[in-house]
């Protein structure tokens, strides 16, 4: 490392798109400037990598410090494989405990499933805005979402996103959901519009389609123990909610986009 050039490398997840560094004490002045998508690098989030724990810690677009990112997870277990780590099974540790990733190589991108561990479920979030009462399943899978299968509309989701995700005081990610009919010899389906807290729209988040398979299943939508297709903007992640644990299995890809060097001042 020359001075504040430090290498970085560029990975996206369903399109939730990361920028990946080694060993460098981040800020949030940082974060935000390297994720500038006209003045910086451009990403929903910095993951910064131990490589020898390993350990991922996540920073959002805003600056602020999330516990967990199912996606970047996902992008830092193929990263560490790519690196050299010579188990395709490993564990990682995040502010939301470790995880353990099975990585496989499929052409040009990696295939990760990842044990996500066991959600919590709380009492609905209740929310009054808009003139009218708007109620979402609260689900805690390391950090909190807020999961309604109300068909709202997509003007409504703009306005209703960021005032749901800033109701509790430490923040949560808005999962808007819509049950689709399962197609021939395809898991169920269900298809979700993301509002994550400190980044706003994002083509996917893979937390939130854990947590919504956990209320899916809750509420009868889903079946517990098999696979359940959740369908964001960027792509589709596989979800499987094991009964009475909440324990979660997420499968999605993790690709590299590009690598280079930056200026972090």
């Amino acid at each position: 490392m020359r001075d504040n050039v430090v290498r970085f490398e560029k990975w996206e997840g369903l399109g939730n798109d990361f920028i990946l560094v080694e060993a460098v004490a981040m800020t949030p002045e940082a974060a935000r400037r390297l994720c500038d998508r006209r003045f910086g690098i451009g990403a929903d989030g910095v993951l910064v990598i131990d490589r020898e724990r390993p350990r991922m810690q996540v920073w959002n677009a805003d600056g602020s410090r999330p516990e967990m990112c199912g996606n970047g997870l996902r992008c830092v277990a193929a990263y560490l494989v790519s690196r050299g780590t010579p188990q395709k099974a490993l564990s990682i540790a995040t502010d939301a405990g470790d995880k353990r990733c099975e990585v496989t190589r499929a052409g040009d991108r990696f295939d990760v499933l990842v044990d996500m561990g066991r959600a919590r479920t709380a009492e609905p979030l209740v929310v009054r805005a808009l003139g009218a009462e708007h109620r979402f399943a609260s689900v805690d899978v390391g950090n909190p979402h807020a999961v309604t299968f109300e068909p709202y509309e997509e003007d409504v989701i703009d306005e209703l996103g960021p005032i749901v995700a800033t109701t509790p005081a430490e923040g949560v990610n808005v999962e808007f959901c819509r049950v689709r009919p399962a197609e021939q010899g395809e898991a169920a389906r269900i298809d979700v519009t993301v509002w994550e807290r400190g980044v706003g729209r994002t083509l996917a988040c893979g937390t939130g389609a854990c947590a919504v398979a956990v209320a899916a299943c809750a509420q009868g939508r889903a079946a517990y123990g098999a696979p359940l297709r959740v369908v964001l903007p960027g792509g589709s992640l596989r979800v499987t909610v094991a009964s009475g644990s909440l324990e979660m299995l997420m499968q999605g890809p993790a690709r590299r986009v590009f690598s280079g060097e930056v200026v972090i001042a």
